[in-house]
């Protein structure tokens, strides 16, 4: 999947889902640098005058920090995990019939309830401040995230939800949908996947019921913070918290891979949340990695409303449990509507195993841009974003080839390798070209980029 994202996820949601329903009204360009060549109109980006973008029937003022495209808009709404016998919703489907039937509540009812229609569009405090996350903390950056202004952006993690279904009393769910990150390009990185969030809290009587004298353990102490612990935290309870989250995720894991899974646990330091701890899972000779898990934040779970409660949560990736399970080779086709792939996950039950058989593996056209960078701030990320734009999913991977520094003027060059391939049909050499070129003029007029080229 994309970045691991170290710090656990809590923030707000919204109670009922948007129609999807996708419209633009200009996204600006901010032209750092002119070109006399002229892009071509099939690939030119759609820049009305106005400056709102309408996206789930609600509009959004464009300021500096609007950075969103219409590709990305275009696949708002999209919802693939809730499309039946999509691969995406098999596994998310798989997911919650485990949970549904491996823990129940007292009257005999699941214990966790499950939200997969919540809205993409979050504030910026639900996205990070609820999170405790500092205002100059990397994660912020324009480089790796979608805005759509200064107060709103597309969710960057399904834990964009945690506060409020935390808030509204909810004490166990699963919280499902797409997410939106700019990254880079390659057969397992999209800017749009999918993720599961899982929250769990305990009283004291939950936690301490089934130990033995377990009447004079407590939750919580005047203590300080540790290694191991949060201030606020009895060792005792730290440690059934992280005994249980582990218990879940691995019957999960070995429930949908089977019990031939080889798990192993990696303890570590987030930026915000301690202690925490990573899940990595060996499968056929890969490590899956679970997104981030652990004991939550404490102040997080207190700012929510349950004072009197302690938890944990973990973050999955659908798409990466998806390309293992059905030995998926490249995430682009979670996109596709081609009948071929589509039809091959058509089973009478979710638990049918499935081998993806592949399409015709189509040749590769190559071709290599260079470009001496601005002396502005620049981010691959934003030429990823450029070329994805650009290109779409004709675009199979993006590579830094080559990135050299003149010994007289200081300038930096980079060398990127573009990797044209599409996942249903041949390309030809005029239409790569065509897409190529539009890409190396985007760059000099957008990016303010000096090509080479």
């Amino acid at each position: 999947m994309a970045m691991l994202w170290k710090f656990m996820r809590v923030a707000k949601y919204s109670k009922t889902a948007l129609a999807p329903k996708v419209k633009v009204r200009g996204i600006p360009t901010h032209s750092r640098h002119s070109s006399s060549k002229s892009v071509p109109s099939d690939f030119a980006a759609n820049t009305p005058s106005s400056n709102t973008v309408e996206l789930l029937g609600k509009a959004y003022p464009q300021d500096d920090y609007s950075n969103v495209t219409e590709k990305i808009l275009s696949k708002v709404g999209k919802n693939l995990h809730n499309k039946k016998h999509h691969p995406l919703w098999l596994i998310k489907e798989q997911v919650k019939d485990h949970f549904y039937k491996q823990y129940i509540g007292r009257r005999g009812t699941p214990l966790f309830s499950v939200y997969d229609g919540l809205s993409p569009v979050v504030t910026i405090q639900q996205n990070f401040d609820s999170l405790l996350i500092p205002q100059n903390h990397a994660s912020r950056r324009k480089e790796d995230n979608y805005y759509l202004n200064r107060d709103h952006m597309l969710r960057a993690h399904t834990s964009a939800h945690q506060w409020d279904l935390i808030r509204s009393g909810l004490d166990a769910f699963l919280a499902v949908g797409d997410v939106y990150r700019r990254d880079t390009i390659d057969n397992t990185h999209y800017p749009v996947f999918h993720q599961m969030e899982g929250v769990r809290l305990f009283s004291c009587h939950e936690l301490f019921s089934n130990i033995k004298d377990g009447e004079g353990l407590r939750l919580f102490e005047q203590g300080h913070r540790t290694a191991h612990k949060q201030e606020c935290h009895t060792m005792e309870a730290v440690r059934l918290v992280e005994f249980n989250l582990k218990q879940v995720l691995t019957k999960l894991m070995t429930h949908i891979f089977g019990d031939g899974l080889q798990v192993r646990w990696v303890d570590c330091y987030f930026p915000f949340t301690h202690p925490s701890f990573e899940m990595e899972i060996n499968f056929q000779g890969e490590w899956l990695e679970v997104l981030g898990c652990g004991v939550m934040e404490q102040q997080l779970v207190n700012s929510a409303g349950a004072q009197d409660k302690i938890g944990w949560a973990f973050g999955l990736g659908l798409e990466r449990l998806a390309m293992i399970l059905y030995d998926i080779p490249d995430i682009r086709l979670f996109w596709s509507e081609d009948e071929r792939f589509l039809k091959q996950f058509i089973v009478p039950h979710i638990w049918q195993k499935i081998k993806f058989q592949p399409l015709s593996r189509y040749p590769p056209l190559i071709n290599d841009i260079s470009f001496w960078l601005p002396s502005e701030t620049y981010s691959k990320n934003d030429f990823y974003d450029l070329a994805r734009t650009i290109g779409g999913d004709l675009i199979e991977k993006v590579v830094l080839v080559d990135e050299f520094t003149h010994p007289k003027t200081k300038k930096v060059s980079h060398c990127y390798r573009i990797i044209y391939r599409h996942p249903e049909r041949t390309l030809t050499q005029d239409e790569v070209h065509r897409i190529h070129q539009a890409i190396e003029e985007s760059a000099v007029r957008e990016l303010g980029v000096e090509g080479r080229f």
